[in-house]
């Protein structure tokens, strides 16, 4: 019988699913580090919410430990990359408090548009200072939303169920998607020129950390207000406050901040700045939701090995994981070069395996590509959770099989349907395991997709690679690798160079102003 450990409080009705489910449960909380060491060698299993910091120490006491479960979202208290090289899966509770985020997020738009703390505090200190409250409908006005997933969806229906218009950034919206959900997919700028309400609804990643900055800020329409239950660090918190300060924002509402616990922060005090403690998912109900689905998901798993909402690990039996791994990760370097190249633009995306891949199980290189994708927008991603965020999406995804024989004994190709129209790339294994590039939007290549890398569209013309080596070389970034594709003699060309060193902003813009450059960005593989 698998034994698991609930480390924190946690409704009870998670203990007795264990129970129920034939798993042997003990319920021991508040243990410090040293204690917890202790005992967590006896455990197949252990449940946590946020207090529990599953550490290396722990992970190495943990002799018996096969799966850890986070009731809730964040797993900032679990060192994922040690648990995976523990052989330790981790999962964690996504949705259970969805709800609870969205009505959270409803409430602070309410409280900014009324002014309700404040004429809280005004009145209860014995003041009636009626005409000095003066506050909006939201009846009418449009709601701004910066991420259109789960939450984002469920705020928008409220929203629409309140009369406002809504209108959503998301790079993986599609537009059979926003019409179902009701909203008018636009870009960030048309948003934030015509949006009275913002409220974010995004993971932390690189390409959200600061979406709204001070040049962000200084687009909005006057008068907006902002509410963030997201993740601190979307928000420039000091151009937040100027803009609080100069009237052009009229309120902001924070459930998170940067820094956490915020016991310190420039914004208290700001007029028209209110503040939770970041109390998104602090409800009773989604308290209990998350607990019964962390102890289903790892009773499902210890016993069945079924493996749900993991973050380090893709849905695969023991018997396909060999064989598959070499091609997953083909798959996913595919899948991620894409989603550097074209991410914001992809309404619809095709998987072709030939060969010796289409003998396989296509699923778990479906969800690699997918993983690969959508990892530049989210910090949760994987080949687990990826197919379901991008049917959440209204991403189409199409699997196609091809029996025929190709050009390789085994290839998988990509395909993204953009507004532009269809951009295909190819992969193959060079040995057993080796991924390789073959093709990059019908231009003939063979690179390897590692590290740091430039990729550079130009003119094909003499002396271009000596101008490009020469920018390089000045600013001391040294060469790994060169690959390099063209359509014909003097058309156009494709450059994918591995780099040692950092390429600053500065000289990816001298790279752009070379004779001949049409495209340049840099790509990260992990």
């Amino acid at each position: 019988m698998p034994k698991v450990l609930i480390s924190d409080k946690m409704d009870p009705r998670a203990a007795q699913i264990f129970r129920d489910r034939g798993v042997e449960v003990d319920e021991i909380t508040g243990k410090t580090p040293e204690e917890l060491i202790a005992i967590i060698g006896q455990y197949d299993g252990l449940a946590i919410r946020s207090s529990t910091k599953v550490t290396k120490a722990i992970l190495d006491a943990a002799t018996n430990l096969k799966v850890i479960g986070r009731a809730g979202i964040g797993v900032d208290n679990v060192d994922i990359p040690y648990a995976s090289a523990k052989g330790v899966v981790v999962m964690n509770t996504p949705f259970g408090n969805s709800i609870t985020t969205a009505e959270h997020a409803i409430a602070l738009m309410f409280a900014l548009a009324r002014q309700l703390p404040e004429a809280d505090a005004s009145t209860q200190a014995g003041k009636w200072e009626k005409n000095r409250f003066m506050g909006v409908e939201v009846t009418g006005k449009t709601l701004g939303l910066i991420g259109a997933g789960n939450i984002g969806s469920i705020v928008a229906s409220r929203a629409l169920g309140l009369k406002m218009k809504v209108a959503a950034f998301d790079p993986f919206l599609t537009p059979e998607r926003a019409i179902e959900i009701g909203v008018e997919k636009v870009t960030l700028d048309d948003l934030l020129a015509k949006a009275d309400f913002i409220t974010l609804h995004t993971p932390l990643t690189d390409q959200t950390r600061n979406i709204l900055s001070r040049e962000n800020l200084a687009k909005t329409k006057p008068g907006v207000r902002i509410i963030n239950c997201a993740r601190g660090g979307l928000i420039d918190e000091a151009a937040l406050k100027e803009g609080l300060e100069s009237g052009h924002i009229a309120g902001a509402a924070l459930d998170v901040f940067a820094v956490e616990p915020a016991k310190e922060n420039p914004l208290f005090g700001t007029p028209n700045f209110i503040s939770t403690p970041h109390l998104g998912a602090s409800t009773d109900e989604a308290q209990v939701n998350v607990a019964l689905q962390v102890a289903e998901q790892l009773s499902d798993y210890l016993l069945e090995g079924g493996v749900t909402n993991a973050l380090n690990m893709p849905s695969l039996s023991a018997e396909e994981a060999p064989k598959l791994k070499p091609y997953m990760a083909l798959a996913e370097k595919l899948g991620s070069l894409l989603g550097q190249l074209e991410g914001d633009k992809v309404q619809g995306i095709a998987i072709e395996v030939e060969g010796h891949a289409a003998e396989l199980n296509q699923k778990p290189i479906t969800a690699a590509v997918l993983a690969g994708l959508m990892r530049a927008y989210s910090d949760t991603v994987n080949m687990v959770n990826a197919p379901y965020l991008a049917k959440e999406r209204g991403l189409d995804v199409r699997e196609v099989r091809h029996d025929r024989e190709g050009a390789y004994q085994t290839l998988v190709r990509v395909t993204v349907q953009t507004p532009s129209g269809e951009r295909s790339i190819a992969g193959t294994l060079f040995g057993p395991e080796q991924p390789r590039l073959v093709e990059l939007f019908g231009i003939k290549v063979e690179a390897d997709l590692a590290g740091n890398m430039l990729y550079i569209v130009n003119q094909d013309a003499p002396g271009f690679i000596g101008r490009i080596g020469t920018a390089l070389g000045t600013a001391e970034v040294n060469i790994g690798t060169f690959h390099l594709g063209r359509r014909n003699q003097g058309g156009e060309a494709v450059l994918l160079l591995s780099v040692d060193g950092t390429v600053t902003e500065p000289l990816l813009w001298d790279i752009c102003k070379l004779d001949g450059v049409k495209t340049v960005k840099l790509l990260r593989f992990g």
